[in-house]
């Protein structure tokens, strides 16, 4: 059986899980579950199993040294330098290009955390089995509670260890999302993928055909240094970016899942962080992280601090974080918005 090819994708800002994730050092790359990061979890992950060949990743430059470095020893691993960032659709096809057309890839984002690594890489076998058979394969994850800020994918007829998929859905309402849960039809969308690189690149050319040009002229007129790739900027930075849903797997008759339950997290806000760190919460359900945390007569309070002491009285359902000279102070239903305010936004 050939390997399976990782290709972890590295993008963002650094602004949902501002003020400690910043856009010098966004969350891929801090301990915010384990003494790991996120993006060293993502490696190890695939590590140290001859069932995955040698590690892709795909970053722009700003984040090129310490991806090198949180990399350590993965052998053969080759980081591919984007020029500019265009979404993931371009990212992905750039890895793509870069293999050979029969290699199965599977596409993880460096941010996910995955509490049952087991469970990831099973799900990850019986998805190259489907990306084999020229199926574009998404990881369904299993829900388990009527989440409004996650695709959804219905499930359409079987197939071998998964299904087709039989409708992507975005984000919903509450009302929805209860619908979706109760029906026990659908999946979320993860956001983790199974292609075989030359049917993956083929059915871009059909779906957005410039955006697959301009690819291939990038890598064909890229560079090679060193465990480096860095494909021609002027071609790359001409992409009209999207994401790979919207691009190919909205679009393609071949769309297909594979179901999984492995503890997955998305930590897309300090909320969901805190989720993820349930474990570790008090008889009220507060988590204390970082340093000095003094809580009483609080109930669901998130709080982390790099420095400063955190005193709170009579809170619920709060997250307060401390980093540097930044503090913040949130609602978990306000988390969603962090982004948004000035100082995420104007770094």
């Amino acid at each position: 059986m050939s390997q399976i090819h990782p290709v972890i994708l590295c993008g963002g800002s650094g602004t949902r899980l501002w003020p400690l994730s910043r856009k010098a050092l966004p969350k891929p790359f801090l301990p915010l579950v384990s003494a790991e990061t996120l993006f060293e979890q993502a490696v190890r992950r695939v590590a140290g199993d001859d069932r995955f060949a040698a590690l892709m990743v795909v970053a722009g430059a700003a984040h090129g040294d310490v991806i090198l470095a949180q990399l350590g020893d993965a052998p053969g691993a080759r980081l591919v330098v984007e020029p500019c960032a265009r979404n993931t659709a371009p990212a992905i096809a750039l890895a793509a290009a870069l293999l050979p057309e029969d290699a199965v890839m599977l596409v993880c984002p460096s941010d996910h955390h995955i509490a049952d690594p087991a469970a990831f890489r099973a799900a990850a076998l019986a998805a190259a089995e489907l990306a084999r058979q020229d199926y574009l394969v998404s990881f369904g994850i299993a829900p388990d509670r009527p989440e409004t800020g996650y695709g959804y994918l219905q499930h359409g007829d079987s197939l071998p260890g998964g299904y087709a998929i039989a409708r992507f859905v975005e984000k919903p309402d509450l009302a929805r999302a209860q619908e979706y849960l109760a029906s026990g039809n659908f999946s979320w969308n993860g956001g983790i993928f199974a292609f075989r690189a030359g049917h993956l690149l083929a059915e871009l050319a059909a779906y957005r055909p410039e955006m697959a040009r301009l690819v291939r002229q990038a890598v064909a007129e890229g560079r090679e240094d060193g465990a480096c790739f860095h494909p021609a900027a002027a071609p790359f930075a001409a992409i009209a970016g999207d994401s790979i849903d919207y691009a190919v797997m909205e679009n393609t008759a071949r769309a297909a899942m594979v179901p999984v339950e492995m503890g997955w997290s998305d930590i897309g806000n300090w909320a969901a962080l805190a989720d993820a760190l349930a474990q570790t919460a008090d008889d009220d359900g507060n988590i204390g992280r970082g340093g000095r945390v003094d809580l009483d007569q609080c109930r669901g309070v998130f709080a982390l601090t790099d420095g400063l002491r955190i005193s709170a009285v009579g809170l619920e359902d709060v997250c307060i974080i401390v980093s540097g000279d930044e503090v913040l102070v949130t609602t978990r239903d306000g988390a969603q918005r962090v982004g948004k305010l000035p100082g995420a936004v104007n770094q």
